[in-house]
């Protein structure tokens, strides 16, 4: 599985290093909150839907952080951006820390949320373009499974500091560690280089393209399918996700460690969903991927929050939930890059993925308020399987992509299923 990684040269693998260490990183700070919301409930006395309200603002700002650090990467270097974004989610994930009420909070969540959006747009084409075509999928795949390594080590350091601090001193802590990952910026700014293609690009000056040139006659389809596709993705993700430690806990009735422990299992499988999700996407091509993964956490959600099953049954289903889940974003940076030209690259990379985290800002929000008149499980359920729904339309809406090369000279978008996998892209 990892021959491809044996077979790059050292530009591409500390490029790899910078780019998955950001998202892990960017990861471990984002999925604090997720992990705190019980605590919060009890002692500021906020409600589920309180909570769904500040997952959803923190959506929308990482939306926005992503499509403005897309068109910045277009604009001023992929490195210097990704560095940028690295500094600012970290300073703001440690002035989380020391907020003493829900306005403070939401206000911290919100500027946390510009910097965890615009890593991933700056990461991803950076890396997209710094691999060769044949390994794309492979190469993104693994960089996004850096998402569960990062919420692994939350996990890990909310079970420890909750063991052994009190709640209310520990999640202050815990977003104290946030700050860590603007150490990666030294590596980053010493051993990352631009990519080719892009300073190609830039050096012929093709590369200075206005913030909307994604929305052009030629990239309209793509950019809005490719819009309701990061809608769809992300939307099952957090409705999902965001609860799923509160649903332990408050439904399931289980303690701190055992939260950690079932939540490892469902860790585990995210990661391998990612990196096998990056495989599939090379092999059998972009759509079936996404449309493999989709259906399959349609069935595992079903079974995981309806069926009556023991907690033995839980622990162990929580494998394949989290594997599924995962492997539809694993796919969307890979295919994204395919779709544009390098001077909108970045841009339309960070609008379909981002413009997605700001609608599905809603679906965390309607699971609060879903939850309140019925049960979390519920609430989870509906809104996920919607979401997934989405995610099998808008595949249906693109087009196949896999083996397109991002090459200097091409400023065609892709068009018309397979025929696109020979089409160049760029500049």
């Amino acid at each position: 599985m990892y021959r491809w990684f044996k077979s790059i040269g050292a530009p591409e693998r500390k490029t790899f290093w910078a780019c998955f260490g950001g998202w892990t990183l960017d990861a471990m700070d984002a999925q604090m909150f997720s992990l705190v919301i019980p605590t919060l409930l009890a002692s500021w006395h906020i409600s589920k839907a309180d909570a769904g309200v500040l997952t959803g603002a923190t959506l929308v700002a990482s939306a926005i952080g992503g499509w403005l650090a897309g068109w910045a990467s277009d604009r001023y270097g992929r490195v210097l951006v990704l560095q940028g974004t690295v500094i600012w989610f970290s300073v703001f994930t440690l002035l989380i820390a020391f907020t003493n009420d829900f306005q403070q909070l939401m206000a911290a969540r919100v500027l946390q949320g510009f910097g965890f959006g615009g890593e991933w747009a700056a990461g991803a084409v950076l890396m997209s373009e710094a691999i060769r075509s044949e390994h794309r999928g492979k190469a993104l795949g693994a960089v996004q499974s850096g998402w569960a390594v990062g919420w692994g080590i939350a996990v890990l350091l909310y079970t420890l500091l909750f063991h052994l601090m009190p709640e209310t001193d520990a999640w202050r802590a815990l977003f104290m560690i946030g700050i860590l990952p603007a150490l990666l910026t030294i590596f980053i700014r010493r051993e990352v280089k631009e990519p080719e293609v892009y300073a190609a690009t830039k050096k012929t000056g093709s590369g200075m393209v206005g913030f909307l040139g994604i929305f052009r006659p030629d990239l309209l389809r793509t950019t809005l399918f490719g819009g309701l596709l990061g809608l769809g993705s992300h939307g099952g993700y957090y409705a999902l996700m965001t609860f799923l430690p509160t649903y332990l806990k408050t439904e399931r009735h289980l303690s701190v460690l055992s939260t950690g422990s079932y939540l490892a299992v469902v860790i585990i499988g995210s990661f391998l969903g990612y990196i096998t999700s990056g495989v599939v996407s090379d092999t059998i091509g972009r759509r079936r991927n996404f449309l493999l993964f989709a259906i399959c956490c349609l069935i595992s959600l079903s079974l995981y929050l309806f069926v009556p099953i023991s907690d033995t049954q839980m622990l162990v289903l929580g494998f394949p939930l989290g594997f599924f889940a995962s492997g539809i974003p694993a796919g969307m940076g890979s295919y994204f890059a395919e779709l544009f030209p390098t001077s909108v690259r970045g841009a339309g990379q960070g609008f379909c993925y981002n413009f997605g985290r700001i609608l599905s800002s809603v679906f965390p929000i309607l699971v609060g308020w879903l939850s309140a008149t019925s049960t979390l499980a519920t609430a989870i359920g509906v809104f996920a399987a919607l979401a997934y729904t989405i995610v099998v339309f808008a595949v249906l809406m693109l087009p196949e992509t896999l083996g397109t090369q991002l090459i200097p000279g091409s400023e065609k978008a892709a068009v018309g299923g397979d025929s696109a996998a020979s089409a160049a892209r760029e500049a």
